[in-house]
C-alpha cells in the first residue's frame, strides 16, 4: 500500500465516507449505477423558521437527510450543535444506513440536526423550539412510524425526543402508531427500559466480542482479555461515560485518561469513571477533579499511550496530522466519524487495529429498533412470558430439591426462578446483535483477500446487503 503524505488536505465529513465507500464498492465490484444509487442521499430538506423567545424573534434553521430507502422506516437521531451543517447531517444519515445494516436493524438511514447550542436555551425556550421543528418536519412526513423514525443524538435526550412525541400525537391523533414515531422516549410516553445506556452499552459488547478472539487481540500486538487493559476516552457525554463505566465495572479495564472541552484528566493507576461524571454535573467541568492530573491541552491525551483509545465526542478528532503519534493499540470509534479517511489509512499502515464507527457505536439504533417495535406492537416486552418463565424456574428448583434431598441455596432458585424483565431482555438483544455483527464483519476480515482492516469489512458486509435490498425489488 503506498505511503500518505503526512499532511492531507483536510476533507468534508461526507467526503471521507464516501472515500471509505468507494474501497468496499471496488471489492464487491459493485456496478456503478448501483454504488451512486445507494451512495447518494435521497431527499434532503432544510427549514428555517422562527420562534419568538422572551418576547423576541429568533431565527433558526435545521436539516434532515433521508439516506436510503431499501428498508422503512429510515431511523437516524435528531442532534443539537452550533457546529452541524448540511454536509454533516448528508455523512451522518449515510452512516446510519450502513450500520442498519451490519447490525441488522431493518431501516435506512436518516439523520436530522438543528444548528443551536442547547446550553444557551431554558428548558421553556428548548422545549418552544423542538416543538416548531417538529412540527416543520412532520408536514414534509420528515417523522412518521411508517417512513420516518428519529431519536436521540448528541445535544438531545429524552426530555426532547418526548416533546417531539407529544407534538407527532397531537397532530395525527388517528395514527394508531403515532408512538412509535419517536424513539429514546421517556419510559413513561413509551420509551424502553435501556435506551440511555445503549450506545455505551453497544460500544463495551463490540470491545468485549473483539477480545473474545485471540487471533484479533493477537493482531492488535495485545494479550488476554480486557483486564488491566489502559483506555482512554474522548468525549465524557453519555457513551463515553457509560462505555468506561461498564468496561470498568464489569470487564475489569482500566480508564487511565478521560479527554473533554476544558482540558483532559490523567491517572495510570486508573480513574473512577462514575466519580468523575459526578463531578462533572456537579461543577460543570472535569477541571479541578482531585483525584487525577489535569492537562489543559486535553487533545494531545490522544497521542498518549494505552491499549484502546475511544473517540466519543465528534467527527474528525484523528486526522493526517495527529495520526502518526497515535501510540493506542486499538481505536474503539464510539462517535460517528471521529477517524478521517487519510488519518485511517496511516493507522492501519501502523498496524494499529480501527474498529469502525458504524459498527461499534450501534447499540442507540439497535435498541431503538427494540423500542419501535414495542410501541407498533402495543405490549411491553416481556408482559406475556416473564410469570411462565418464573413458573418453569420455580419446578426446576422443586425438581432439583427433590432429586437431591437438599434444599437450593435461596440466591440460586431465586436466579433460577426470575423471569426475564424488559431490560434484560433488551440487553440480551444487544449482545446477541453485537456478537453476530462482529462475527459477520471478522469473517469478511479473515477469509478475503482483499479487505485488510476491519473497517473495510463492515463496509462490504453492509454494502452488500443493502444492494441486494436493491436488487429483489428490481431497482
Amino acid at each position: 500500500m503506498a505511503k500518505e503524505k503526512k499532511h492531507q488536505p483536510r476533507m468534508s465529513f461526507t467526503q471521507n465516507v464516501d472515500r471509505m465507500f468507494d474501497c468496499a464498492a471496488e471489492i464487491l465490484e459493485l456496478d456503478p449505477g448501483m454504488a451512486e444509487m445507494i451512495r447518494q442521499c435521497n431527499a434532503i430538506y432544510q427549514v428555517r423558521f422562527s420562534v419568538e423567545l422572551k418576547g423576541k424573534l429568533r431565527a433558526f434553521v435545521g436539516w434532515r437527510a433521508l439516506h436510503s430507502e431499501h428498508r422503512l422506516p429510515a431511523k437516524g437521531g435528531i442532534r443539537y450543535s452550533e457546529a452541524a451543517d448540511l454536509d454533516e447531517v448528508e455523512a451522518l444519515a449515510a452512516l446510519m444506513s450502513y450500520k442498519c445494516a451490519v447490525v441488522d436493524v431493518p431501516f435506512g438511514g436518516s439523520k436530522g440536526a438543528l444548528c443551536i447550542d442547547p446550553r444557551e436555551f431554558d428548558e421553556e425556550d428548548l422545549e418552544k423550539i423542538t416543538r416548531r421543528f417538529a412540527r416543520e418536519m412532520i408536514k414534509k412526513s420528515f417523522i412518521n412510524p411508517s417512513t420516518n423514525v428519529p431519536g436521540p443524538d448528541m445535544g438531545t435526550t429524552a426530555r426532547e425526543m418526548g416533546w417531539i412525541s407529544d407534538t407527532y400525537r397531537t397532530l395525527c391523533p388517528d395514527d394508531i402508531n403515532a408512538i412509535g414515531a419517536v424513539t429514546g422516549k421517556p419510559e413513561t410516553q413509551g420509551g424502553i427500559r435501556g435506551r440511555v445506556e445503549a450506545t455505551g452499552r453497544g460500544v463495551q459488547y463490540g470491545i468485549r466480542e473483539f477480545f473474545r478472539n485471540p487471533e484479533d487481540v493477537s493482531r492488535a500486538g495485545l494479550s488476554g482479555g480486557l483486564e488491566g487493559k489502559r483506555i482512554i476516552i474522548q468525549g465524557l457525554g453519555n457513551v463515553g461515560y457509560h462505555a468506561g463505566k461498564y468496561l470498568t465495572e464489569e470487564d475489569g479495564a482500566k480508564v487511565t485518561g478521560i479527554i473533554e472541552r476544558a482540558g483532559a484528566l490523567l491517572d495510570e493507576k486508573g480513574l473512577d469513571v462514575e466519580a468523575v461524571e459526578r463531578w462533572k454535573q456537579a461543577k460543570g467541568t472535569i477541571k479541578g477533579y482531585p483525584e487525577a492530573r489535569f492537562i489543559t491541552d486535553g487533545n494531545s491525551l490522544l497521542e498518549h499511550e494505552c491499549d484502546i483509545l475511544i473517540p466519543a465526542a465528534i467527527e474528525g478528532q484523528i486526522h493526517s496530522e495527529n495520526a502518526a503519534k497515535i501510540q493506542a493499540k486499538i481505536v474503539a470509534e464510539a462517535a460517528n466519524g471521529p477517524v478521517t479517511f487519510h488519518a485511517d489509512r496511516i493507522l492501519r499502515e501502523r498496524g494499529i487495529i480501527v474498529i469502525p464507527d458504524f459498527y461499534l457505536n450501534a447499540g442507540g439504533v439497535t435498541v431503538s429498533y427494540f423500542e419501535w417495535i414495542k410501541n407498533i406492537s402495543h405490549i411491553r416486552f416481556g408482559r406475556l412470558e416473564r410469570r411462565l418463565d418464573e413458573m418453569r424456574g420455580s419446578r426446576i428448583v422443586e425438581v432439583l430439591e427433590h432429586m437431591t434431598g437438599k434444599p437450593v441455596p435461596q440466591e440460586m432458585a431465586h436466579k433460577l426462578s426470575e423471569g426475564a424483565d424488559e431490560l434484560d431482555l433488551v440487553r440480551s438483544g444487544l449482545e446477541d446483535t453485537m456478537r453476530l455483527a462482529y462475527r459477520a464483519i471478522r469473517e469478511t476480515w479473515l477469509d478475503d483477500d482483499r479487505v485488510d482492516d476491519l473497517r473495510t469489512a463492515a463496509f462490504v458486509v453492509a454494502l452488500r446487503k443493502i444492494a441486494r435490498s436493491y436488487e429483489q425489488v428490481g431497482l
